[in-house]
């Protein structure tokens, strides 16, 4: 059963509906690191509107977005693996006589 949830998001209610108490912790917490950067971007930027704080959070959380895709990106050493395997087993097949 979905239950109802809200959030303050520069000061305006977000209502969502969860099915799960992790996908609301999840939310939850996105919110309050929303709220988090707004106010420091607030301290930093008194004198832009919510509109532009919030351009500078959201384009924040897009570069951390970018930063850990490239992190967890595994495809390089995946193949530079099998590349290794592949000489491995090359080795192997030509030196049986061991």
């Amino acid at each position: 059963m979905k239950q109802k949830i809200s959030i303050d998001i520069a000061g305006r209610p977000y209502s969502f509906k969860v099915d799960s108490e992790e996908v609301e912790e999840r939310i939850r917490k996105a919110g309050k690191l929303i709220s988090e950067k707004l106010f420091l971007h607030k301290q930093r930027f008194g004198d832009k509107d919510i509109q532009d704080l919030l351009a500078f959070a959201a384009l924040q959380f897009a570069i951390k977005t970018i930063e850990l895709e490239i992190k967890t990106d595994t495809t390089e050493q995946v193949d530079r693996l099998s590349q290794i395997c592949g000489q491995l087993d090359a080795f192997l097949s030509q030196n049986t006589d061991c």
